[in-house]
């Protein structure tokens, strides 16, 4: 996959960010090609050889249809739940390593359910935290609002989702209770 400069892309577990330089450069007798990403959450630059797009899971920005599939899931109230914080946190960590909005966004449905419970670990507050402003960035730049804007979006839908989660989940014990 090649992107041009200028383009916005998604750099997993870092956001969007903007190619802003496309350079070759012979390193021991091989001529390696670069890209040069600005991350726009921090301005920090990043270089990455183009060997390695696929590997690190740049992919471009999502689009308009892409952001509304991603907010119906968001707000279905499917969540996945895991009951020890080890397996929760290896297989959580290997999703946002994919930077598949998708994968994401089942990260944060889970990390959200389960601060409803308790309090979450440091380090799940910290992915709970990178999983939000991963989603609320590209919200924003596909929907074309400020950030603030676009994280009241992703809020709303993790409500949604959780409101549906419990209805279903009285609903059950209800049917249950009159068995």
């Amino acid at each position: 996959m090649t992107f041009e400069v200028g383009q916005k892309v998604v750099y997993p577990n870092h956001g969007v960010s903007v190619v802003e330089e496309i350079s070759s450069t012979t390193f021991d007798d091989q001529d390696k090609t670069f890209y040069h990403l600005r991350l726009l959450s921090n301005n920090s630059k990043v270089m990455v050889p183009e060997e390695n797009l696929n590997l690190v899971g740049l992919r471009p920005l999502g689009d308009q249809g892409e952001i509304d599939h991603l907010m119906a899931i968001m707000e279905d109230g499917n969540i996945d739940t895991y009951k020890d914080w080890k397996g929760r946190y290896k297989q959580n960590l290997d999703k946002m390593k994919t930077g598949r909005l998708l994968e994401v966004v089942e990260v944060l449905k889970n990390l959200s359910l389960v601060s409803q419970k308790k309090s979450l670990s440091f380090r799940e507050k910290k992915m709970y935290e990178r999983a939000k402003y991963f989603i609320v960035s590209e919200v924003a730049h596909v929907k074309d609002v400020e950030e603030p804007e676009a994280e009241v979006i992703v809020e709303s839908a993790l409500e949604r989702s959780l409101e549906k989660m419990a209805k279903a989940k009285k609903a059950k014990s209800n049917g249950k209770a009159t068995k």
